[in-house]
């Protein structure tokens, strides 16, 4: 099957002229970095000695670049909707062989320009993101506003900021388990703010398939697991509006996020590993979204990785969504959450290499809960 057709543009105009000579794209999508891309382009010298993309105001520092790919599936997907930051010219000899490559970040940059110092009052985690989101033409997700912090007070205990807007939501994001990134769906000026914890429910975007000669879509994959890692946190802490002097928390032993599959780590693990956390809170609300934070980000024990091509798989895969692998056997198959997604994008050819995560196993074979094995303490 053909690769996936696309559309690249600057300042909102199709770059029509310079699509078929491109050397090579690459779009970096992660789940907790931003979005960035790479694009490698051939130069030409002008009957005035110039070398032409050189310069092109296309060329010129913070154009707003986008791609929007299309695969067999007909669902266009805006990979990037960017800007442009950097550049690197090579020059040769052989003007065949000179080449400008640009480098950028995806709309989340507009908010690392100003550090500042201030003080939010009277409002939650969700309600924050929010207003930093509108003031940057970006919607907030709708998801964003559920398993919400306490409100920060006035009377008690406020909010205080220190950095950029994006440093500061991405420090929000990760004490609470959330993740925070921008990124747009299929049309280009259309952005999303997302400061949400990962959705693993819902159906497959796409699925992967693995040993079967006539319907196979990726050829390997290589899958690991890793325990290593808490399943459950003590946390404690004295509260300032509180006279109890006893303090709020104790042990918590759930994410918040339910197992995508049979076997959550603990399970699989066949044994409790406990942390203690510290933190200052002033409400055990707040207290027991920074224990389930520990928990989320080292509930990911299982990490798949490997290479699909568009053309063959006929869709694209997405970071921030949910994927099924197929064919993997038991304790390997099931849906995964795509963690990052790394677009290679030439004339000929469109490939993904991709991270999954999971926060469970599947059953094992026979039934059982685990495989033999386990500490007993």
């Amino acid at each position: 099957m053909p690769p996936s057709s696309f559309t690249l543009s600057f300042a909102g105009q199709a770059a029509t002229d310079l699509s078929a000579s491109i050397v090579e794209i690459q779009i970096e999508e992660n789940v907790e970095l931003p979005g960035a891309f790479s694009i490698k382009l051939p130069l030409n010298v002008t009957q005035s000695g110039e070398y032409d993309l050189v310069v092109d105001p296309r060329m010129a520092p913070l154009t707003n670049v986008t791609l929007v790919a299309t695969a067999a599936d007909g669902q266009a997907q805006c990979l990037i909707d960017g800007y442009l930051l950097a550049q690197t010219v090579h020059l040769d000899t052989g003007t065949s062989s000179s080449t400008i490559e640009i480098w950028g970040q995806d709309a989340s940059w507009l908010m690392n320009t100003t550090e500042q110092a201030k003080e939010w009052a009277d409002v939650t985690d969700s309600q924050v993101a929010a207003s930093i989101f509108g003031s940057y033409g970006i919607t907030p997700d709708s998801a964003n506003s559920d398993d919400d912090s306490p409100t920060y007070t006035s009377d008690t205990n406020t909010l205080m900021q220190r950095g950029t807007d994006a440093q500061f939501l991405r420090r929000l994001a990760k004490r609470t388990g959330k993740i925070f990134r921008v990124y747009c769906t299929d049309t280009p000026g259309q952005r999303t703010g997302t400061f949400a914890r990962p959705s693993t429910s819902g159906d497959p975007a796409t699925t992967l398939t693995l040993n079967d000669m006539n319907a196979a879509t990726v050829n390997a994959l290589d899958i690991g697991w890793d325990v290593m890692r808490p399943t459950a946190t003590i946390a404690m802490q004295e509260l300032i509006a509180s006279p109890d002097s006893t303090g709020a928390g104790g042990t918590t032993s759930d994410s918040g996020i339910d197992p995508m599959e049979a076997q959550s780590l603990a399970q699989f693990a066949g044994t409790t590993v406990t942390s203690f956390l510290t933190a200052t809170v002033d409400s055990a609300q707040e207290l027991t979204m920074r224990a389930q934070s520990v928990l989320t980000e080292a509930g990911w024990f299982v990490r798949c990785k490997g290479t699909a091509d568009v053309g063959r798989l006929g869709s694209i895969i997405r970071a921030g969504t949910v994927a099924r692998l197929t064919a993997a056997g038991s304790l390997h198959s099931g849906n995964y959450y795509v963690w990052s997604v790394r677009h290679k994008i030439t004339s000929q050819q469109h490939t993904m290499d991709f991270v999954l995560v999971r926060n469970a196993m599947g059953a094992s074979p026979g039934g059982g809960s685990s495989l033999p094995g386990g500490v007993s303490l």
